[in-house]
């Protein structure tokens, strides 16, 4: 597989590009109580965005992504997310940038690494950075504040998997919101 399409070169990014479906996600997510764990089923697409120049010095390559995330009980979607990822060529960087329909945007960085036919993507992101942050709505400050991500993202072929970590300080205390999924490409685009 080339990783060159309409003329950009989209190095480890190409290997995203396509539709993506899982059917054994597990969101662990907080209750006034304790816990709600939730089976899901995964659709991610990426789609190639083409490169971007910053101050004529920095080259970007991007693709965009939208995830809808279904309840494996009935179907119905309880997570919709929209971003991009962006890789450096010159630098190695990758970025990783997200929105979620509750007022909440992460722009999390880090790196990438080869195992073998694996790459992994590793980023992460504090409240408060000037670089690597969150930023999110007063109502989501007060009552749902997110103080950290993280995130593993693994490919190989046609395979992804994911896990994901948001600190959250809800229900007057410390949560561990989790994610992951492991997920096969069904569409080349």
């Amino acid at each position: 597989m080339t990783t060159v399409i309409d003329g950009v070169d989209y190095g480890p990014l190409h290997q995203l590009i396509g539709s993506w479906r899982g059917e054994k996600g597990l969101d662990v997510s907080p209750e006034p109580d304790g816990e709600d764990k939730n089976a899901y089923y995964d659709e991610i697409t990426f789609a190639p965005s083409g490169a971007a120049e910053n101050a004529e010095e920095q080259v970007l390559v991007t693709v965009r992504y939208h995830q809808l995330v279904r309840k494996r009980s009935n179907g119905k979607i309880f997570h919709d997310q929209i971003g991009h990822w962006t890789y450096e060529p010159k630098t190695g960087a990758i970025t990783h940038s997200l929105t979620i329909p509750r007022a909440v945007c992460v722009l999390a960085g880090g790196r990438l690494e080869n195992d073998g036919a694996k790459t992994v993507f590793q980023v992460e992101a504090t409240a408060g950075s000037e670089t690597f942050g969150i930023v999110q709505s007063p109502f989501m400050l007060e009552k749902a504040r997110t103080t950290a991500f993280s995130m593993t993202l693994k490919v190989e072929g046609d395979e992804l998997s994911y896990e994901e970590t948001t600190s959250l300080d809800i229900y007057g205390r410390k949560f561990e919101h989790t994610d992951g999924c492991a997920l096969l490409r069904v569409v080349y685009d």
